[in-house]
């Protein structure tokens, strides 16, 4: 591996080998492992609801996996700040199981409100990045990443890697509730598997090209990030990315959003950054993709600056936007581990545009559990 001038531009190019080292501690071959299931077996969701509770990019990844266990498996998920849930007293009459995700395992907020789920009996589900952290340690089960120690403040191999734990959480949930036979998990295990290799052979185009586009795009006041169904996760989680490492702000909305509010704000200053991957297996990827399409034709008509990413090859949404990001194709649940990326890559090369010291922005710290 090259040498890296940053620990965020490092722990980038760290994130195959992270997933690869993650999906071993859960699978054998295209199966989970006999003593995952037996553990897992140990978080029940009684009642069909899932409380996820998280801050920052861990509540991102948690906006994903609300739609990766509603679709996948029918369960009724409820995304909470972790900051909020901890606070809000009284008593949930609903009773869901609880899931928390937090890097270091040592997130205050997301402490509390694990320790909030426990005062009231609910079941508690742990993703962690440090398998000897309290939260790991309180929580009735405990589902570790292998990242690696993450330094940088903004976080980037620990996002991808809870992605794919999520997913895992969400194959098992399908298996037990038989809403997926064998034969199709095993090939969504086998399309996860072969993630670590597609973002590897595309990494380093990606770098050139968002270092490119940060010269480009270094001017912007402020930029809109768009997506919709998971990928309205991976909006949000790319704003924020820009707002801590390069202090240029952004916000994530749902694409169908844009029209009511938010379109007032774009001008040569505010570009937009659109997520419009498809999976053409799918329905309903097919239709939001074919929506995303039209607010693109409707952009160019207005006059937006847009940076699209799209299915690699994909010249109708590549004539649409100013720039265009490929991104390798996937099942529509596993696309937001590859878009990500270089989102984080045009968040990091922002910074260095900007002078920043991105692996320490101002006024953020972050717990790392070595």
């Amino acid at each position: 591996m090259p040498k890296f001038a940053h620990e965020m531009l490092r722990e980038i190019y760290e994130q195959p080998d992270a997933l690869r080292r993650t999906l071993a501690i859960y699978l054998a071959g295209n199966a989970l492992k006999p003593e995952v299931a037996l553990r897992l077996a140990e978080w029940s969701v009684p009642g069909g609801e899932i409380l996820i509770a998280a801050s920052g990019s861990s509540r991102h990844s948690g906006l994903a996996g609300e739609i990766l266990l509603e679709d996948l498996c029918g369960l009724a998920v409820d995304v909470e700040y972790a900051s909020e849930y901890s606070c809000r007293g009284g008593t949930d009459l609903r009773h869901p199981s609880v899931l928390v995700l937090s890097q270091s395992g040592e997130t205050s907020d997301t402490l509390a409100a694990l320790d909030e789920a426990r005062r009231r009996g609910q079941k508690t589900l742990a993703i962690t990045n440090a398998v000897a952290s309290t939260m790991a340690c309180e929580a009735d089960v405990s589902m570790p990443l292998a990242a690696g120690i993450e330094k940088a403040i903004p976080a980037t191999k620990s996002f991808t890697c809870q992605l794919a734990v999520l997913y895992l959480l969400a194959l098992y949930e399908a298996a037990r509730l038989k809403t997926m036979d064998n034969a199709a998990r095993s090939r969504h295990i086998e399309e996860l598997q072969s993630l670590p290799g597609k973002m590897e052979a595309q990494l380093d185009t990606w770098r050139q090209q968002t270092a490119a586009l940060a010269a480009k795009y270094k001017s912007a006041a402020s930029f809109l990030y768009l997506g919709r169904g998971i990928h309205y996760a991976i909006a949000r989680e790319g704003a924020l990315k820009l707002k801590e490492a390069s202090y240029v702000h952004a916000e994530g909305y749902p694409a169908g959003e844009l029209k009511h509010g938010p379109n007032a704000l774009l001008s040569d200053r505010v570009p937009l950054v659109v997520l419009a991957t498809v999976d053409r297996s799918l329905e309903a990827s097919v239709v939001r993709y074919e929506k995303t399409v039209q607010l693109l034709r409707d952009m160019k008509l207005q006059g937006a600056r847009v940076i699209a990413l799209g299915n690699a090859g994909d010249e109708q949404v590549a004539a649409l936007a100013d720039d265009f990001i490929p991104v390798p194709a996937a099942p529509e649940h596993l696309l937001p581990i590859l878009e990500v990326v270089p989102l984080q890559l045009f968040a990091y090369f922002m910074a260095l545009e900007h002078g920043v010291d991105v692996d320490k922005p101002r006024n953020l710290s972050k717990a790392v559990v070595e």
